[in-house]
């Protein structure tokens, strides 16, 4: 391939896996801005409610670590494009369902859109050197989640508002909730025809010994033993407590400077709460061109973890998270909304550079096996924004503002973690050497020129 010619095809990907990103999350959280209309449609209570949102979050996580290996076994330009069609076309159905048991069911395999992060950073990775790695990757998932939030919470409503009326949504029988039914088919339509465009201009690897060499570790054995890695392993966790709270402030926050502060103003309380969603998403490919810059310049920042350059960034973005989170409870302490904003902006920054750093280590670690070792930590990652609202709201805390704190406190274990698979005797070996599962890793050979 000509150097012209592999410049244009990884920027081209680049778009596509980007775009790709966008809109799946675009109808992943599309739900969200229109759940007074679907429930009064439907007749639905709160608790079913909470049950199309619950099923939409738990089955992602699954679905992410079956992805991971489909797509470094067909390609990303298959698994996307097939992705971005299925998705879309239950998108559509659950646009005209008629009953809750029909629109639940469409919803949730339409849900699975999530997943198409996981093949866009098998994607990108296909196609950037290692050394260019956490930018591309940082660009992909930036742009993407930022656009996708802003694209669900802000630009759909506005689009699709209530009143919404057009040929194909303006007869009787659904004008009542034409809104929610035109975003749910728009959307939908969008993403099976980007994934047919996916399918017919994407392109798998930027070399065909690339393509063989990714081909060439998937295997049962081979995802059992890459699972249980140290570096799979770590990165896993580190996931949890990134995106995973990224997820969960997402879906949190909003509440809590209403109810903590009484800020009744449901527009400025979510608005509050958006500085949080940009910083998360807006600042990520900082903390994957970091990773990049620190590991070209060989530059020790943390000299405990001397000579292991991705890892000391990585331990930084994750211990400012930490710390962030104790702060997030001591200004809202204060009483004072305006300085626990600030507070969210500073954990969604501490989330942007961890996410960055980690998905700038996943193929640079697992070279061969980045959409497998992606769908992992990815899927796993996701757990955090499950299980962290529970300690946000429970019931035997004091106030609001405390549970933040315990949080950040039962990440200390995962961060002691973090620092002894980052020791560089261990690091060195962290994507050979695990538990439970013993073997060796598959490396395919060949010229990838």
């Amino acid at each position: 391939m000509k150097p012209t010619d592999l410049l244009y095809g990884k920027y081209r990907n680049l778009i596509l896996a980007t775009a790709m990103f966008n809109l799946g999350f675009v109808i992943w959280f599309s739900f969200a801005p229109f759940t007074g209309g679907i429930a009064e449609e439907f007749g639905l209570s709160v608790q079913q409610l909470g049950v199309v949102a619950s099923a939409a979050i738990v089955a992602v996580p699954l679905g992410r670590i079956v992805i991971g290996p489909l797509t470094d076994r067909f390609g990303a330009n298959v698994t996307g494009g097939v992705t971005l069609v299925v998705v879309g076309t239950f998108a559509i159905i659950s646009a005209f369902s008629q009953t809750y048991e029909v629109f639940t069911a469409s919803r949730i395999v339409a849900s699975l859109s999530g997943i198409t992060f996981v093949i866009g950073i098998q994607h990108v990775a296909e196609w950037f050197e290692e050394e260019n790695l956490g930018t591309a990757e940082g660009i992909f998932a930036g742009i993407g989640n930022a656009g996708a939030g802003l694209g669900a919470y802000f630009t759909l409503p506005r689009i699709f508002g209530e009143g919404y009326v057009d040929p194909i949504f303006g007869s009787a029988f659904l004008a009542t909730s034409s809104n929610w039914r035109a975003a749910f088919f728009y959307t939908g339509a969008l993403a099976v025809l980007l994934g047919v465009v996916y399918y017919v201009f994407g392109a798998a690897a930027k070399s065909e010994a690339k393509r063989e060499a990714t081909k060439a570790g998937v295997s049962w054995e081979q995802w059992r033993f890459i699972a249980t890695r140290y570096g799979a392993v770590v990165l896993s966790v580190a996931y949890v407590m990134s995106f995973g709270l990224e997820l969960a402030m997402n879906g949190w926050l909003g509440t809590y400077y209403r109810e903590a502060f009484g800020q009744g103003d449901i527009v400025i309380a979510a608005s509050f709460a958006a500085t949080f969603s940009v910083a998360a998403g807006l600042l990520r490919p900082i903390g994957g061109y970091v990773s990049d810059v620190v590991a070209r310049n060989e530059r020790d920042i943390l000299p405990v973890f001397e000579g292991e350059y991705r890892n000391q960034w990585t331990f930084a973005a994750l211990s400012f998270v930490v710390l962030s989170m104790f702060g997030m409870t001591l200004a809202g302490l204060t009483g004072n909304i305006y300085v626990a904003v600030v507070a969210g902006f500073l954990v969604g920054t501490g989330c942007a550079f961890s996410e960055g750093a980690i998905f700038a280590q996943v193929p640079a670690m697992f070279p061969d096996n980045s959409g497998s070792v992606a769908g992992i930590v990815g899927g796993i990652g996701t757990v955090g924004g499950v299980v962290y609202p529970l300690a946000f709201s429970a019931a035997f805390l004091p106030n609001l503002h405390v549970g933040y704190a315990i949080v950040g406190a039962s990440m200390i274990p995962i961060l002691g973690l973090v620092a002894w698979v980052f020791q560089p005797k261990i690091a060195e070996r962290a994507n050979d050497d695990g538990w439970f599962v013993s073997g060796e890793r598959i490396v395919a050979t060949g010229d990838d020129d």
